[in-house]
């Protein structure tokens, strides 16, 4: 059978066609298997390649694939995926971890996280924690948590922007402090907002700036992605999680380090006769197809 890809970069900056992270989106996966799915996207060799299938719930089912396992949820998968079924400004894809709306804007493409978001405490202090990103004990500036709006991720908050720049992880500790309660690759995802700002993170009224990096292990080696959806996602879920004053707009960049610059808008909205800690967490990205292929399986 001929399957039919498109390549796409997601949270793309200014039209620029190599910005973004990548993803290859294969359009009607009906009548590959699990298995041939798994294969392809280890073919593909990208961080995640996405198969749409028919829905009952949603305009198309999604299944993300990794080179070594499925995801429940992505952030630049779900981006990328909505911008190839889309047929107007509003599509709804349901993954694993629940339904996602996708809107669009242009080039532009936001949705909302499926799930509120369920925290846990780290084991790990925080001078353990900059050890084990290679930085000053002073490093880590408010407290870290376990966040998860689909996919568990590490979310550390660091001093300053120069900081997070400056990281260097040390592996066997990010295998150690950085394994999530479910899988067995470890990760860690540090921010800072430009500049620091004492006190409650997003006090000054306005949107804010930051830079974020996300480092992960995949067979054995420590990588870092160029953008990642999921865990913009899961910093909104700290914002409520620690009280943040909301609501709050972030631009955050990431990928700078390995050479594909990206941007993603993150924006945390309380909801109308909720608590305290209920609110919408909504990640933004531009979305550029590069190019379209076909496989024979």
């Amino acid at each position: 059978m001929r399957h039919a890809f498109r390549i796409v970069n997601v949270f793309t900056i200014d039209g620029d066609r190599f910005s973004g992270n990548p993803l290859c989106v294969f359009e009607d996966a009906r009548g590959l298997t699990g298995d041939q799915m798994q294969a392809l996207a280890r073919q593909m060799n990208l961080s995640e390649t996405t198969f749409v299938l028919p829905s009952e719930r949603a305009d198309a089912r999604v299944r993300i694939f990794t080179p070594g396992f499925e995801m429940p949820f992505a952030g630049h998968p779900t981006l990328g995926t909505a911008s190839v079924v889309a047929r107007g400004e509003r599509v709804v894809l349901e993954m694993t971890a629940g339904l996602v709306p996708v809107t669009r804007d242009g080039d532009s493409w936001t949705l909302r996280a499926a799930r509120a978001p369920e925290t846990r405490p780290v084991e790990a202090s925080r001078t353990e924690l900059a050890q084990m990103l290679g930085l000053p004990d002073h490093a880590v500036s408010a407290e870290p948590l376990w966040v998860s709006t689909g996919v568990e991720q590490l979310v550390i908050p660091i001093a300053s922007s120069e900081l997070v720049r400056a990281a260097r992880p040390v592996p066997a500790l990010i295998e150690r402090w950085g394994l999530p309660a479910a899988g067995d690759e470890a990760m860690a995802y540090l921010w800072a907002i430009d500049p620091p700002r004492a006190g409650s993170i997003a006090r000054a009224m306005g949107p804010v700036t930051g830079t974020v990096r996300c480092f992960f292990t995949a067979n054995g080696a420590l990588l870092e992605d160029p953008a990642t959806g999921s865990a913009c996602a899961n910093l909104g879920g700290w914002m409520i999680a620690t009280g943040q004053p909301l609501p709050m707009t972030a631009t955050l960049r990431q990928g700078d380090a390995v050479q594909r610059p990206s941007r993603l808008g993150l924006r945390v909205e309380p909801v109308a006769g909720g608590g305290a800690r209920d609110a919408a967490i909504f990640v933004t990205g531009a979305v550029i197809e590069l190019g379209r292929g076909t496989v024979e399986v």
